[in-house]
C-alpha cells in the first residue's frame, strides 16, 4: 500500500489495534462492501471469501498434490501407449537394417512414403 502525500505512517491499518477496524479499513480501500448490518455486536471476526469462479476452482484442485500424482501417472501411461504404438508402426515398415534405430519423426516419415508407395503399386 503506497502512502499518499498528506497520509502520515501513524494513520496505516496495521496502527490500529482493533481487527474488525482494520478489516473495514481494507474493504473500503477494495472497494468492496460489508453484506452485514453495521451491528459490532452481532459481527464475527470471520474474513468473507468471494465466491470462486470455476476457473479458480480448477487452479486450487490441479494445485493439490494428490491430483498432480495422479496426472503424473496418467501421463507415464499415455506416454508408454504412444511409443508402444510407434514400435507397433515401425514393425511395419521395410528398413535397411531392419533392427536400425529411428526416431518418431523418420518414422512418420517412412510411414507416409511406404504408403504412398503401396498406393502406387496398386494403382499398376
Amino acid at each position: 500500500m503506497m502512502l499518499s502525500p498528506d497520509q502520515h505512517e501513524s494513520d496505516l491499518p496495521w496502527e490500529q489495534t482493533d481487527t474488525e477496524t482494520i478489516l473495514d479499513t481494507f474493504n473500503v480501500q477494495s472497494g468492496s462492501v460489508p453484506s452485514e448490518p453495521e451491528d459490532r455486536e452481532s459481527k464475527t471476526c470471520s474474513v468473507h471469501m468471494p465466491a470462486l469462479s470455476r476457473e479458480e476452482k480448477r487452479r486450487r484442485r490441479r494445485a493439490t498434490a494428490k491430483y498432480r500424482s495422479a496426472h503424473a501417472t496418467r501421463e507415464r501411461v499415455r506416454v508408454v501407449a504412444f511409443n508402444v504404438a510407434f514400435a507397433e508402426l515401425r514393425k511395419l515398415l521395410p528398413t535397411l537394417p531392419p533392427d536400425k534405430k529411428l526416431s518418431k519423426i523418420e518414422i512418420l516419415r517412412l510411414a507416409i512414403c511406404y504408403i504412398s508407395y503401396l498406393n502406387h503399386v496398386l494403382d499398376v
